[in-house]
């Protein structure tokens, strides 16, 4: 994701990538090369030639390097989940707060245009159904899919939502790594809406999908191809009918859009869309997934019987 950020970074007005930071030297100065920045030999060196910062790392780091970025009184712009435990995310969350920076969470898919499109169209949702499905990625394999794909999709439910969660029923199981690579969770809130999602990184093809369901209307909208239907119960001459209308959705890049929000949060002093509190309330979410998926993994419990638990 780094390389993405600084191609756009490098496209940006009203702005100037001036350096980016690797521990791996060579990737860092060929992206440094590319988009005409400097290929900064520390993070220290880094932190004094940029007022804002993007921090793609693996998650055990964000709370280290947000922490050394933040005491600088650099704006931050963390790729999600914002940290490894509740504690870090709220650690960084109250020092970004405490030195009057800018943390913005990078939930892209907050900032596609689908979404936008959807919240035109919401009026107390009852029922969603969310899909998420991808191939085994090269990337974020240090986490399982509730923490690499569902995240977004519970920050985006519970924004859409706005209703404390009641109860959850996660299912989960370990394929190609260590941790969860297919989940799903039927999510209760307290004002009666109920919403299924799934996420798979083990799928032969890529799908963004979220399903909404309301008083007399059913909207089902595609992240991936930014396009949308909804069916609504109208009354006509002839009765009550069905009527198909398109959603019509305004097309862009959503990390173009997410990184253009975040540098004018930067300048202007502004609150962004995924605070970092509202991404530590997804993280919370995600981690009472993640521990229950463990929890019912028979090879994780097999694991922890003692030797006389098993037949001679």
């Amino acid at each position: 994701m780094g390389i993405n950020h600084a191609r756009i970074y490098s496209e940006l007005e009203g702005s100037t990538l001036t350096a980016i930071y690797d521990v791996d030297t060579a990737a860092a100065t060929a992206a440094a090369r590319k988009y005409r920045a400097h290929a900064a030999s520390s993070l220290e060196e880094f932190a004094s030639l940029v007022d804002a910062a993007t921090i793609c790392t693996p998650t055990v780091t964000h709370h280290q390097i947000g922490t050394a970025l933040l005491e600088k009184g650099i704006h931050l712009l963390v790729e999600k989940p914002i940290a490894d435990t509740p504690e870090h995310a709220r650690a960084l969350a109250s020092l970004a707060s405490a030195k009057g920076c800018v943390l913005q969470i990078g939930h892209i898919e907050r900032f596609n245009p689908v979404l936008a499109a959807l919240e035109k169209k919401l009026q107390n949702p009852r029922f969603l159904e969310v899909t998420r499905l991808s191939p085994f990625p090269n990337r974020s394999t240090d986490i399982g899919v509730v923490l690499d794909l569902m995240i977004h999709d519970i920050e985006i439910i519970l924004h859409i939502v706005r209703s404390p969660v009641v109860s959850m029923d996660p299912v989960g199981i370990s394929v190609l790594s260590k941790d969860e690579d297919i989940a799903n969770v039927r999510f209760h809130f307290e004002n009666g809406c109920v919403a299924n999602v799934t996420a798979s990184r083990i799928s032969r093809d890529k799908v963004r999908k979220i399903r909404v369901f309301q008083e007399n209307a059913y909207l089902s909208l595609d992240y991936q191809k930014q396009d949308g239907v909804m069916f609504r119960l109208v009354e006509t001459p002839k009765g009550r009918e069905i009527v198909r209308d398109k959603v019509e959705v305004e097309r862009g890049e959503p990390l173009k859009i997410e990184l253009d929000s975040f540098l004018e949060c930067a300048r202007e002093g502004g609150i962004p869309k995924v605070t970092g509190t509202g991404a530590a309330d997804a993280l919370d979410i995600a981690l009472e997934i993640t521990r229950r998926i463990q929890e019912a993994d028979p090879r994780k419990q097999a694991q922890a019987l003692p030797l006389d638990s098993f037949p001679s």
